[in-house]
């Protein structure tokens, strides 16, 4: 954990490249301000349907941590938000779920 996916428009799907781009400043992000070990970093992409609301949907999960606070939490949106916009040119709605590592299960 953090897991970071972004559902994105079919129509405004940005080209590998740019997500390669993305990925990396996402990846950077999550480094920097999550404090997260870069192995245990994860992005995807989903191409959905247009249906309503933004272009873009960003929906990060992550380990809840004492070092990860409000002031955190809200500094790497803020710049989730700006990397997003400088790469795609898209406005994306962002929500950040926290979990407390005893209600994590995971494999791999």
């Amino acid at each position: 954990m953090p897991n970071l996916t972004l559902f994105i428009a079919a129509q405004k799907m940005p080209p590998a490249r740019t997500r390669d781009a993305l990925t990396t400043q996402c990846a950077a992000l999550c480094i920097e301000i999550l404090q997260a070990a870069p192995e245990n970093v994860h992005i995807v992409y989903v191409c959905v349907d247009e249906g309503r609301g933004h272009p873009a949907f960003a929906e990060l999960k992550y380990r809840l941590e004492p070092f990860r606070t409000q002031g955190v939490m809200a500094s790497f949106m803020e710049r989730l938000d700006e990397t997003i916009r400088n790469c795609t040119a898209l406005t994306a709605r962002i929500r950040c779920f926290g979990y407390a590592a005893s209600t994590i299960h995971a494999l791999h």
